[in-house]
């Protein structure tokens, strides 16, 4: 029952990916229907039914362009894995301000960068200009394409028959994939 299912919407653009359960009470209410099935069976007392893998909603759901949260792991993604400072790829990475809170730095996408643990130490809390560093580029926020709350779920969860209706432009996660330090 906790198996994840592909939502289209309407226009068959990739919504969501909710469980089985989910996407069985969204069909049997009338809100979608099933375009992919999956290879399991919920038997109930009165009736057997197969599980969906892929469904359509019955209707266009209007949604706003997702915005990337502000977390640890989006920043250091924004800065592709590697110090900010020194251009080195560590599995060690910090958060740093680029003006430090103390002094009125924000806790903000356009004050954080990722930094190795001795850039960071050395930085300390004063700005990059007094601890005579260049930031490699200036920190920014990231856009979020609209597929990427998808996107993120994806990871670990893509399914074969789940292809044909991803777009091209998604990145396609398997399981073999290179894990993300």
């Amino acid at each position: 029952m906790n198996s994840p299912v592909l939502v289209l919407n309407h226009n068959y653009e990739p919504l969501n990916i909710c469980s089985t359960r989910r996407a069985i009470v969204l069909v049997l209410g009338g809100k979608a229907e099933v375009l992919e099935l999956d290879h399991h069976m919920l038997r109930t007392t009165s009736a057997t039914i197969e599980c969906p893998s892929v469904i359509r909603l019955s209707h266009m759901i209007r949604r706003p362009l997702p915005q990337v949260k502000l977390s640890r792991r989006e920043i250091f993604r924004r800065d592709h894995f590697v110090c900010q400072y020194c251009n080195r790829a560590t599995p060690d990475l910090t958060v740093d301000h680029v003006l430090p809170r103390h002094r009125g730095g924000s806790h903000s996408w356009e004050n954080l960068v990722s930094a190795c643990r001795a850039c960071n130490h050395r930085k300390g809390g004063r700005t990059p200009e007094e601890a005579r560093m260049r930031l490699i580029r200036p920190p920014f926020r990231p856009f979020a394409s609209p597929y990427y709350t998808i996107e993120r779920r994806l990871q670990g969860l893509g399914r074969e028959e789940w292809r044909k209706f991803l777009p091209a432009s998604l990145q396609w996660y398997d399981e073999e994939q290179e894990a993300v330090p």
